[in-house]
């Protein structure tokens, strides 16, 4: 009953997050959905600046905290190992849906192209960001990067296989096509406010520390196979290309991996 359990919960929080990502889609792109980066309640500025940056903080200590070793192993005493991961992407979820509904726009305009045709070419490329990320969730075992598998592993009695090392299609491009993704949904937008430049630059900031993280669990993790690929492939700008010169493996998906994160 305990593995049932388990596996609804997995199967909520996964839903949760395919929910709260397409909202997010919405949210910076500015259709579809009833609230988005520019529309809501206009604050003042001083109040919307602090209230939005209060906001971006908490996602970001949410989602970086919970992600460290440390208190990966201080969580698992009083929550069990299999839905760890689903209870991470269940408080990032929660986390951002909260940013989505107290979000305040700030409505200045920095920039806005109003010729149709190049405005559809650069929301297209936000799409294409977004569609960067979830391929590349896939291409390092998407299921397991959101908690799935380890419910129904669970539920099988069945431990994951341990973390291998890999250079999937994009990742020989740059190590951290996720991370890619996102910067370019966020700041391809044919009419950026201040409230949306605010959003991308914080963003853009946690980006990169959170790589710094990441890279330092990963060269703990994997040693040389990883320096070697960091030295072949660049962080976020293909602007060198790399390949492996022998079949290796990327890291099993976990708190310290990219996400949607």
């Amino acid at each position: 009953m305990s593995r049932l359990i388990a596996l609804i919960y997995g199967l909520v929080s996964y839903t949760l997050f395919v929910v709260t990502f397409l909202y997010a889609v919405g949210f910076v792109g500015g259709f579809v959905v009833p609230k988005t980066i520019n529309s809501g309640d206009i604050a003042p500025l001083s109040q919307a600046i602090l209230n939005n940056l209060r906001l971006l903080s908490l996602f970001a200590v949410q989602h970086s905290v919970m992600a460290r070793k440390s208190f990966k192993a201080w969580w698992t005493r009083y929550v069990p190992a299999s839905v760890e991961r689903s209870t991470y992407v269940l408080f990032a979820s929660l986390t951002l849906d909260l940013l989505f509904w107290q979000w305040q726009a700030i409505p200045a305009v920095i920039w806005r192209i109003d010729q149709p045709l190049i405005a559809i070419a650069i929301s297209s490329l936000s799409l294409g960001g977004w569609l960067m990320v979830l391929t590349s969730t896939f291409l390092i075992s998407h299921f397991e990067l959101f908690g799935v598998h380890q419910v129904v592993n669970n539920l099988n009695g069945k431990e994951l296989p341990a973390p291998r090392f890999r250079t999937p299609f994009l990742y020989n491009f740059v190590r951290h096509p996720i991370y890619l993704g996102f910067l370019i949904a966020f700041w391809a937008t044919p009419n950026m406010t201040a409230g949306h430049l605010l959003f991308a630059g914080v963003t853009t900031i946690y980006v990169l520390i959170g790589i710094m993280l990441e890279e330092r669990d990963l060269t703990v993790l994997f040693g040389d196979d990883y320096r070697h690929y960091r030295d072949r492939v660049s962080m976020l700008l293909p602007w060198r290309r790399g390949f492996p010169q022998a079949p290796k493996a990327f890291p099993r998906p976990g708190p310290s991996s990219e996400a949607a994160e």
